[in-house]
């Protein structure tokens, strides 16, 4: 592990949610004591002794409870103005990861600073059957087209967010999404971590599996062809300007 980096996690916290999982604080001890944690809520459901508690089962992390508008693209960004660490890590408050992946992620941002870095998908054992399917399918995509999500944990620069232009805040859906097509626009590549990040898949098992693989499948698709064709003028252009 590169000790020398600082490191920012930004974690978005949704208005459903009334609680840090144990299970996340558990994994976030082992970031280096460098690094600084800043969950990023939208509502008034946690007190001051639940933050406290949380401050003090992660010591000796930096831990910072920052309030923001609601909505995944303004949380986000709203973490990433006020983080100070060298490089950024947006998670998702239920994402489960091993000091494997703390690892060789940071390795990978020493290395390729200048890229987009993300991780290997894994359905956590909470939702419907047939989230093994997601799980290859997720990475298969990420992989082969170069479309990772945003529970795959996005890693880059502030340098690189800003250049990004951040998560659009003006869409009903899909912002990490958009984030990676936005960053391809601009020609930044993609670096991906060989270590399962987790996340729970709760909600195939609350609004079913066929339905939700299905709809969420129609809306990514549906959202990536004008950014495709977009992606497509911009190299292009560049294409003739070189020659």
């Amino acid at each position: 592990m590169e000790p020398s980096l600082s490191l920012s996690v930004v974690i978005p916290i949704g208005p459903e949610e009334s609680a840090v999982p144990s299970g996340l604080i558990d994994d976030l001890r082992s970031i280096p004591p460098s690094s600084e944690i800043l969950f990023i809520t939208c509502n008034q459901r946690f007190g001051a002794e639940q933050k406290q508690a949380v401050v003090t089962a992660l010591k000796p992390l930096q831990v910072r409870w920052l309030a923001s508008g609601q909505g995944r693209a303004v949380q986000m960004n709203h973490g990433a103005q006020a983080a100070v660490g060298q490089f950024i890590w947006f998670l998702h408050v239920d994402s489960r990861f091993s000091a494997a992946l703390v690892e060789q992620l940071f390795t990978h941002l020493s290395n390729e600073p200048g890229k987009l870095h993300y991780c290997l998908l894994q359905f956590l054992a909470d939702g419907a059957q047939g989230m093994a399917i997601n799980g290859w399918g997720a990475n298969l995509r990420s992989r082969v087209l170069g479309i990772p999500f945003g529970d795959q944990g996005f890693a880059v620069t502030r340098a690189v967010f800003d250049q990004v232009g951040g998560y659009p805040e003006n869409v009903a859906y899909g912002e990490d999404h958009l984030f990676v097509w936005y960053a391809r626009q601009q020609g930044i590549k993609l670096k991906c971590c060989d270590q399962y990040l987790q996340t729970s898949a709760r909600k195939y098992r609350d609004k079913g599996w066929w339905y939700l693989t299905c709809r969420y499948q129609y809306l990514w698709i549906r959202q990536a062809i004008p950014e495709l064709l977009k992606l497509l003028k911009t190299r292009y252009l560049s294409a003739r300007c070189q020659r």
